[in-house]
């Protein structure tokens, strides 16, 4: 099988009323989340377990096991016997990959060494992290069944030394104005995966991209959607309709599918924002009347941006002294805000759980 020749950007002939009946409900949706996210204050605390539930899902589809609680009873109590280690190790990465580009965004333009940068930090001391980590592959590369030489590929990427030259081309493109921005957003995460510019890791940068690039376009004032649900259920068709492109050009079908997945997600993203915000709102006026403490709104955020947590993890996030943060979480698993997941044993610590905000983030 001979290494695929990718389709020039933008994309022509597109049959744009094809996607008339769902461009315009997705980018209503898109408009109404970016609305709410608006609205919260410091959505990236309150909103922190579902940036970290999308890694999880983002990386389900590449094979990973972990749940959303193993990974935040790991960031709780970090220890290598934990089943999922090296899973939870991969999620980890991928958030802290997405928070150094939001991080950089605020600096440089979305562009390829941000996304050579993001690529050494989700391999970094995981599988994967010797072949060529932070790098474009040099060498040819093919996806099928582990094993599967290149003539039973699946799919085989475009030659490694054209792949400087249409990399450069999907540069100008993120950089250029199409005449939708949803639609642009499906061409970048396709073509990203068609080039398949890593030997490892292309499936998850290309998910990152999406919000990042969103942002980038102001269509989002958050770079925070999360869209890699609908993809993990959907996993099948979602290859398949990458697969369509470079099989019959398809490209008309892909977008159509993608589309359905940003429609889809932006209304189930907004419902969680807004029970997520709903139960912040609920708590706050309960923590500071049964605690009594000055403390209680940083404890509230710590709540939200923790979910899972030990004392001395509480204590540091949110900055309130060793006596009133005792106090505080006792009080906290009094009035049942709070349980306790793992009773403390000996140097082991006690970690507490937030459920009711686990359960959102897990619906």
């Amino acid at each position: 099988m001979k290494p695929f020749i990718p389709h020039k950007l933008p994309v022509k002939h597109l049959k744009w009323e094809k996607f008339q009946r769902i461009l315009g409900p997705a980018n209503r949706a898109v408009a109404r989340y970016d609305g709410l996210l608006q609205s919260i204050p410091n959505p990236s605390v309150l909103l922190s377990p579902l940036i970290t539930q999308e890694a999880v899902l983002s990386s389900k589809i590449e094979g990973t096991q972990a749940t959303l609680e193993e990974v935040l009873r790991f960031q709780a109590n970090p220890q290598k016997e934990v089943k999922h280690y090296n899973d939870i190790r991969e999620i980890i990465n991928y958030r802290k990959a997405m928070g150094h580009a939001i991080h950089e965004l605020d600096k440089r333009p979305l562009n390829l060494n941000l996304i050579k940068a993001m690529h050494s930090i989700l391999l970094d001391s995981v599988r994967g992290q010797n072949k060529a980590r932070g790098k474009f592959r040099t060498i040819q590369n093919w996806i099928g069944k582990p094993g599967t030489p290149i003539e039973e590929a699946r799919f085989v990427p475009p030659a490694p030394l054209k792949l400087p030259d249409y990399l450069h081309e999907f540069e100008n493109y993120i950089h250029t104005e199409d005449a939708d921005t949803l639609v642009q957003t499906a061409v970048i995460h396709a073509q990203f995966e068609i080039l398949h510019p890593f030997i490892d890791g292309n499936g998850r940068i290309g998910r990152i991209l999406i919000p990042l690039y969103l942002y980038t376009k102001n269509i989002l004032h958050q770079p925070m959607f999360y869209v890699s649900a609908y993809m993990e259920e959907n996993r099948e068709e979602y290859y398949a309709r990458l697969k369509g492109i470079s099989d019959h050009n398809e490209w008309e079908e892909w977008i159509l599918f993608f589309l359905k997945a940003v429609d889809t997600q932006a209304r189930r993203n907004t419902e969680k924002a807004q029970k997520i915000l709903n139960l912040y709102n609920s708590l706050k006026l309960r923590i500071v009347e049964s605690t009594h403490s000055q403390y209680a709104l940083p404890a509230l955020d710590s709540l939200f941006n923790l979910g899972i947590f030990t004392s001395s993890d509480f204590q540091k996030n949110s900055g309130i002294p060793k006596p009133s943060n005792a106090r505080i979480i006792a009080t906290l698993r009094n009035e049942n805000i709070i349980n306790t997941l793992e009773e403390s044993s000996g140097r082991k610590p006690a970690i507490y759980i937030f459920q009711s905000l686990i359960n959102i983030v897990s619906e």
